[in-house]
C-alpha cells in the first residue's frame, strides 16, 4: 500500500466511520503527513504498512529534534495511533506497531484566567453605541457566560438559541452537540444584538442562521474574535496573556471555585474525559490562604 492511497482511505474512515468534523480530519491527516514526510527522507522510503515500532520511535525523535513541543508530539502520536488502528481494522497490517508507542510526559500548565472584576472591566470598555460594540458585548457575555470555544461561538446558530428556557445548543469537537444554560446578562446582550442591530446587517446568502456576523454580513473568523479580545485587554490595561480561550478557562475556574459539581462543569465544557476538567480544581494560593484565615477557628 502506498502513502497516497493510505491517507485517502484514512480520511474516508475518519469521515464515514468516526463521523469527525472537518477540522479534526484535517488535523489527523496533517499529523500523518509528517510521518509520510519522514518516510520520504529515509533511504528505505518505507510504505506505511512497513513501519515498525522502532521506526515510529525514530520518527518521534526526528520531530523532537525539529523542535516540536511535547504537547504537539503527543497530538501527532494520537493521530498515528488512529491511523494504525484503521490499518489493523482493514486487515492491511497483522499487528499494530504504534500500540507500545509512548507519548511524552507533558507538564500541565495552568491556563491564565481573569478575575470577575477584570472581565467586568473588559465588557465595560466596549463602546456599545456602535453596531459592532453591541455584537462584541454579546460575544463576550456568551463566551464567558457559557464557556464556549471560539469555534463554537463563530458557528453558533439562531435556530439553536432557546432563550425563553435559558439554554443554547452548540456543536463542539467531533460534531457533538450539547445544551448549555445561559444567564440573564448574556441573554440581554444577545437580544439587543439580534433584535436591534443584526436585523440591519446585509446578510450574505448561506449565513442567515449564524448569530454573529461582520459588517458585510459574513461569519466572523476565529482570528477576528481573537483580535477583539486582545484589543479590549489592551484597552483595560490587562498584562495577562489573553485569548478567547481565557474566557472559557475563567468560566470553568469561577464555577469550580464557587463550588460547582465537577461533572456538571465537564458537561458544560464538552470535555470527553473528567481528567481534562480536573485542571480547573486548582485554586489561587491567596484565595486558599484568605479562606483559612476567614473560616478556620484557630485563626
Amino acid at each position: 500500500m502506498n502513502w497516497a492511497s493510505a491517507i485517502k482511505g484514512f480520511k474516508s474512515y475518519l469521515k464515514l466511520e468516526r463521523s469527525l468534523a472537518a477540522n479534526s480530519i484535517d488535523a489527523y491527516t496533517d499529523d500523518l503527513g509528517k510521518l509520510y514526510q519522514y518516510a520520504e527522507l529515509q533511504i528505505s522510503k518505507k510504505s506505511p504498512t512497513e513501519f515498525s515500532l522502532t521506526d515510529l520511535r525514530d520518527f518521534i525523535k526526528w520531530v523532537n529534534e525539529l523542535g516540536m513541543i511535547p504537547s504537539s508530539q503527543s497530538r501527532v502520536i494520537s493521530g498515528i495511533k488512529a491511523f494504525y488502528k484503521y490499518l489493523l481494522m482493514e486487515d492491511l497490517i497483522a499487528s499494530d506497531p504504534s500500540e507500545l508507542l509512548e507519548t511524552p510526559k507533558i507538564t500541565r500548565k495552568l491556563p491564565d484566567t481573569l478575575s470577575i472584576n477584570e472581565i467586568n472591566k473588559m465588557i465595560a470598555a466596549i463602546d456599545v453605541s456602535k453596531p459592532e460594540g453591541a455584537r462584541n458585548k454579546a460575544m463576550l457575555e456568551v463566551m464567558y457566560g457559557c464557556g464556549l470555544r471560539v469555534s463554537e461561538l463563530t458557528e453558533l446558530k439562531l435556530s439553536n438559541l432557546y432563550l425563553d428556557i435559558e439554554f443554547i445548543k452548540v456543536t463542539g469537537k467531533g460534531s457533538k452537540e450539547r445544551l448549555i444554560p445561559i444567564g440573564g446578562e448574556a441573554i440581554k446582550a444577545l437580544s439587543i444584538w439580534i433584535e436591534q442591530v443584526r436585523v440591519h446587517y446585509p446578510i450574505k446568502k448561506g449565513e442567515e442562521d449564524l448569530v454573529f456576523l461582520n459588517r458585510r454580513g459574513s461569519r466572523l473568523s476565529r482570528v477576528y474574535v481573537f483580535m477583539v479580545i486582545k484589543q479590549l485587554a489592551e484597552l483595560t490595561g490587562l498584562k495577562k496573556n489573553i485569548s478567547p480561550h481565557t474566557l472559557r478557562h475563567s468560566f470553568a475556574t469561577h464555577l469550580v471555585e464557587g463550588g460547582a459539581d465537577l461533572r456538571a462543569v465537564q458537561e458544560m465544557l464538552g470535555h470527553e474525559s473528567i481528567t481534562t476538567t480536573e485542571i480547573y480544581t486548582h485554586l489561587d494560593r491567596e484565595y486558599l490562604k484568605s479562606t483559612i484565615i476567614e473560616f478556620h477557628p484557630r485563626n
